[in-house]
This record gives structure tokens, C-alpha cells and sequence, in this order.
């Protein structure tokens, strides 16, 4: 195995100089806190409507939750047993619903249509202008399919990071209970996970195999691998034709999530240097080249499948990761008005090749899950048509 970079200074590197003096998980309450008091000072009355009409108001506005399920049960913003049990058998009801593109013809689902869409598009919707909100747009039709297809009453839940870093089988997201996402994978020998374009080394955790427990042990997932982190785990198609069925893996590593799920971090993407711009804002959020940070980490931190740039969607956990990223992203616009409008970046990976600048009028291809908007229409989540959630 070839000697790479070491995690923890790359990972630890921040421009905050002084330590936090509160934990990661107090801090987002704060800026919680703050994000709630601006929007009862501005969005009381409906946001004018793009296209007139607009009925979204904090009053109405659909609230995503954390799926945490612990000592704060009381209040309600967090999800009950119950309630992570119904998102769990609306996913399952996507499992059994038939996919919607013949294109897609290893498509089993319409489950595998997602991995399938996000497969398809991946060189053009990460390091671009559009990442934030091609993914915005993404969970949110996630979402709405879960409720019309699927009868969920509920919304996207997130999973907040700043919980469980040392150790992501004590999550409830993670930790194979009927009310989890499944737990790690099976015991499977292996050298860890090269990442950051190859310039990181992830030692291994636990797992590595399929998972092991949960209510999605029995599911097979169908497209990929395409580009997978985790080595010994072999490539196989690179298109939505060929079907390879398979288990889902799973390799839970702390080695990202203690590293890039700090305070420092947090702090500043959200109010430090990096929140400055939205360039500044989405560079420090995605990670550089060599580096992880917020989103990257959780993708690596749960290993084997969800770790694929290409196809980790066959993870169903990565809709609750997009949820936070998506999460923050709205905090930092409610927190930083005059950016919040705006994208960088051009329409290619890291401008390769070169490409043209992404405008906000650049149309949010969906293939056969939803109608294509443009950027704009989903710059604000109380913006109506399609938009109307904040996060709680």
C-alpha cells in the first residue's frame, strides 16, 4: 500500500485560531437560535413570488427535523421512534415501486432511479456552481415523492453530525435498530479508503461488508460501483445499463467524522472566513482538492457505498447527510442576505475541462424523477413554487 498524506493535520487545518469554547453541537443550536430570530424579523408575510402567488410563510412552512431520538425527546423537534419507522417503511415502499426511466436499465426501483439520475450527472453537479442547489432540488423531490407515492406524512429528516463523532455506531442513524438506517457493515478485511484525490489515507473500521443489521438488510442495491473510496471494493459499471446486484456495505470510520466535525469547523463556514462569499462558502463546505471537510466526511465517514461520489445514493443514509448539508446552506444564507442569491463556479468538476460560468438561470436537470427548474427557483426555501421548509 502506498504511504499517503496523514489525516489528522490536513483535516485539522482551520482558520479559526482560537479554540471554541462550546462544543459543535451547541454551537448549531446558537446559530439556530439566530437563524429562527432573523427569519420572524423578515419572512412573517409570504416572500414575493417568482411567479406570482406566493403562500409560504414561517406559519406554514414545512419543518425537517433531526432524526435524534434521545434525552430531548420532549421537545419537538426532534423525531419519535414512531416517525423514524414511518420515513424508514416510505423508503422501503420506494424499493418496491417500479422505476420510471427505461433508460435506466439497470434500474430495478424507483429507489435505484436516484443513484441512476445522480450517476448520470456527477461530473456536473459537484465543484460546480450549481452542487448546493442541484442537491437542494434532489432531496426535496425525495421528499415529495416519499409523501405523494409512498403516504409519509412527514419531511426530511437530517442527521446532525455534531452528535456521535467518536463513535457513529452509538448514532441512531447508525446503530442497527428497527429505528436506525442500518448499522455497520460485516467484518471484511481491508486497507482503508484513499480520498481526497488520492492524497488522504482513511484507516479502516469496523466493518467493510454488507450491513449487518436494520431494516434494510435484506435490500439489494443494483447500479455501481463506479469510483469507490474504500480499497479492495472493485469498480465495475460506469453506466445506468448494466446491473450488478448486490449487498449494501458499510464501513463506519471516526477517522473523518472526529477530524472535520469540529467547532472550528463549523464556526467558520457558517460566521468565520469561509462565510464570507458564496465561492469562499462552498470551497470550505465541499473541501478542496487533498482535503474533505463537512461534506466529504460524511460520505467517507460512512465507507463502503456512500462513499462512491458516483453512486453513494445507494446509501439511503445520504439523504439525511444532503439534508444537513442543505441545512447548513440555509443557515448560511438566512445569515449572510447579500450572498444568499448568488452561485460560483463554472458548469464543470473543478472547471475540467474549462467551461463557461454557472448562472442562477441555469436550468436543475432532474431526468425522469421531476420537472428541470432554474437555480433561482430554489435559491429560497420559503420562496414558494417549489420551495416552502425551513429546519428545526
Amino acid at each position: 500500500m502506498r504511504f499517503l498524506l496523514v489525516l489528522a493535520p490536513l483535516l485539522g487545518a482551520t482558520v479559526t485560531t482560537a479554540a471554541p469554547s462550546k462544543d459543535a453541537a451547541m454551537i448549531l443550536q446558537d446559530l439556530q437560535k439566530q437563524v429562527e430570530a432573523e427569519l420572524q424579523e423578515t419572512h412573517q408575510a409570504p416572500a414575493p413570488g417568482r411567479h406570482g402567488g406566493n403562500t409560504c410563510t414561517l406559519a406554514n412552512a414545512a419543518i425537517r427535523r433531526d432524526w435524534y431520538c434521545g434525552p430531548l425527546l420532549l421537545f419537538h423537534f426532534l423525531l419519535s421512534p414512531g416517525e423514524r419507522k414511518e420515513y424508514i417503511r416510505a423508503v422501503k415502499c420506494l424499493w418496491t415501486s417500479p422505476s420510471v426511466d427505461p433508460a435506466f436499465s439497470a434500474a430495478q426501483n424507483h429507489f435505484d432511479d436516484y443513484v441512476a439520475v445522480h450517476m448520470n450527472q456527477t461530473n456536473f453537479i459537484h465543484g460546480t456552481a450549481n452542487f448546493l442547489t442541484w442537491h437542494r432540488y434532489l432531496i426535496y423531490i425525495w421528499e415529495q415523492t416519499l409523501r405523494s407515492q409512498c403516504g409519509y406524512k412527514g419531511y426530511l429528516p437530517y442527521w446532525n453530525w455534531f452528535k456521535h463523532q467518536t463513535d457513529l455506531t452509538k448514532s441512531p442513524v447508525f446503530d442497527g435498530t428497527d429505528t436506525s438506517l442500518g448499522g455497520d457493515g460485516e467484518f471484511l478485511a481491508h486497507n482503508g479508503s484513499v480520498v481526497g484525490a488520492g492524497r488522504i489515507w482513511l484507516p479502516p473500521g469496523n466493518g467493510g461488508g454488507c450491513v449487518k443489521s436494520g431494516p434494510f438488510v435484506q435490500f439489494t442495491i443494483n447500479i455501481g460501483p463506479v469510483q469507490p473510496a474504500m480499497q479492495g471494493y472493485t469498480p465495475v459499471f460506469t453506466d445506468v445499463k448494466h446491473r450488478n446486484p448486490r449487498c449494501q456495505r458499510r464501513d463506519l470510520t471516526t477517522a473523518a467524522s472526529v477530524s472535520t466535525f469540529t467547532a472550528a469547523n463549523l464556526l467558520n463556514v457558517t460566521v468565520g472566513a469561509a462565510s464570507a462569499t458564496i465561492g469562499t462558502f462552498q470551497d470550505e463546505l465541499q473541501g478542496s482538492l487533498g482535503t474533505l471537510r463537512l461534506h466529504g466526511a460524511g460520505h467517507y465517514a460512512m465507507g463502503g457505498d456512500g462513499s462512491d461520489v458516483f453512486t453513494s445514493l445507494n446509501d439511503p443514509a445520504f439523504y439525511l447527510h444532503h439534508a444537513m448539508i442543505d441545512r447548513l446552506y440555509w443557515i448560511w444564507q438566512v445569515l449572510h442576505p447579500a450572498e444568499a442569491g448568488k452561485v460560483n463556479g463554472t458548469v464543470t468538476f473543478r472547471n475540467n475541462p474549462p467551461s463557461r460560468p454557472g448562472t442562477v438561470d441555469d436550468l436543475l436537470e432532474m431526468g425522469g424523477l421531476g420537472p428541470a427548474v432554474p437555480i433561482r427557483d430554489v435559491l429560497d426555501t420559503l420562496g414558494g413554487t417549489p420551495l416552502c421548509y425551513v429546519y428545526r
